[in-house]
């Protein structure tokens, strides 16, 4: 199996479109081309997540931290990214970053945190607009079936947890077939009229190339009529953070004793006890502090992130319980949400778990 396949399935979970614009996704290290031997999930790319790669036979990391952000001037190995880039190079690895882009997605890290604790009715918390647009065409109404399906086939018409999803209009549609021209009904010369379906679908916008070409490839008309119209709709499966429900309200100090259990925190950084129960959680792997406001507008009654700064604490103004889990601790799953996600793709090839612990942060 090519390292090209591997990647195609990481970018269908999360399209590289969706990072933000100061991150660096995709294939950092290697070749697409190459044949994979097997794959090392972890949270960075180190040096020493590298030699392992060597030492397991793998020539692949997926990693959920990019090893490198902007662009190097040298490589002469005088710090860590220089030397890990040295090492992966000189030994074939490829390294492969899926960073932001698995953030905006509600099934990603963020996700992956609320499923640990166990949230219900899980939502993004801030959601992007500007993903989503709109496919109209028009196609005779026998052959409508066949191309709404190669529509959906292609990733349209998803909304939330409904599928498949599409409106569709009744009407007539006229044409002139010129010299040349090999009409799928009608005349050259004459004014044709047909019954057509106006079919409607959402789909997000990098998807675009791919469903347009499955509609052009179902579609019989030797010349297909449709519009592509951009939305200003938020996606509600794409954007920062996640919001869900515990099954049932448990007091602050108790949440934060199921916090440190399920993470495996020695300590919290947290705001003051507001004396009420918790029921809505909002959450962000990583850096979060720009939701906190974000929180408190969702009617969240704790936010857990990492990496808050001491004046940033005082956003909570009395009305929601912070808590700084820390950057590594709050991402730490992401490692077995690649790992399950590969494993259960490719349920034959050797997809491993990193024995590295890269967290370069101790508490004494």
């Amino acid at each position: 199996m090519k390292i090209a396949e591997i990647i195609s399935l990481l970018e269908s979970i999360a399209h590289p479109s969706l990072q933000e614009p100061y991150d660096n996704t995709g294939l950092i290290t290697g070749n697409a081309g190459w044949e994979c031997s097997g794959i090392i999930c972890s949270l960075d790319a180190t040096e020493d997540v590298v030699r392992e790669a060597m030492e397991k036979k793998c020539n692949l990391v997926v990693a959920h931290h990019p090893i490198i952000f902007s662009g190097l001037k040298k490589l002469n190995g005088n710090n860590y990214v220089e030397k890990t880039i040295i090492t992966a190079i000189k030994n074939d690895i490829a390294i492969y970053a899926i960073h932001t882009n698995l953030d905006n997605v509600i099934s990603g890290v963020s996700g992956k945190m609320a499923a640990m604790l166990g949230l219900e009715r899980v939502n993004i918390l801030s959601q992007k607009g500007n993903i989503l647009k709109k496919l109209f065409t028009f196609v005779p109404a026998d052959k409508a079936e066949r191309v709404r399906d190669a529509i959906f086939e292609a990733g349209g018409g998803q909304i939330g947890n409904y599928s498949e999803c599409s409106f569709n209009t009744e009407g007539t549609g006229t044409f002139k077939a010129g010299t040349g021209s090999d009409p799928y009904v009608g005349k050259i010369g004459e004014r044709h009229e047909e019954k057509e379906i106006r079919i409607e679908v959402v789909f997000p916008g990098y998807l675009e190339s791919r469903i347009i070409s499955a509609m052009q490839s179902s579609h019989p008309y030797e010349e297909v009529a449709f519009d592509v119209v951009a939305q200003s709709n938020s996606h509600p499966g794409i954007g920062a953070g996640v919001i869900g429900h515990l099954p049932e309200p448990i007091a602050e100090k108790e949440f934060l004793t199921l916090l440190k259990k399920v993470f495996g925190l020695k300590i919290i950084r947290h705001t003051a006890f507001l004396g009420k129960p918790v029921k809505k959680v909002a959450l962000c792997g990583g850096a979060g502090s720009f939701l906190v406001s974000s929180a408190l507008g969702a009617g969240a009654d704790v936010f857990i992130t990492g990496d808050m700064k001491y004046h940033e604490f005082f956003d909570a103004n009395g009305r929601i319980l912070i808590a700084d889990i820390g950057h590594y601790e709050s991402e730490q799953f992401t490692i077995d949400l690649l790992h399950d996600v590969l494993r259960q793709k490719f349920p034959t090839f050797a997809v491993l778990k990193t024995a590295v612990q890269t967290n370069p942060v101790h508490y004494s």
